[in-house]
């Protein structure tokens, strides 16, 4: 399935809040994929706190996305 997501806020400890296009909002936790490839510059809290939503997905300077469908796929049910 693929869903565009809509917003995205970074919270504490590298986990976002999603918000997709049919209304579902998730957490992902991006911790697991900090130590891989371009994600690594990620850890840098102030950078990863510039995310935003780009062409359906979740963005990052330098071009540095996030594939929307894993997003929806991964990530956890948040009931706020």
């Amino acid at each position: 399935m693929y869903c565009d997501v809509k917003e995205v806020e970074a919270r504490d400890d590298y986990v976002l809040a999603i918000k997709f296009a049919d209304g579902s909002r998730k957490l992902f936790d991006m911790k697991p994929y900090l130590d891989h490839s371009v994600f690594r510059q990620l850890r840098d809290e102030r950078l990863f706190r510039t995310v935003r939503v780009a062409f359906g997905s979740v963005a990052w300077p330098n071009d540095l996305d996030f594939d929307p469908e894993a997003l929806y796929d991964l990530g956890l049910p948040l009931d706020e």
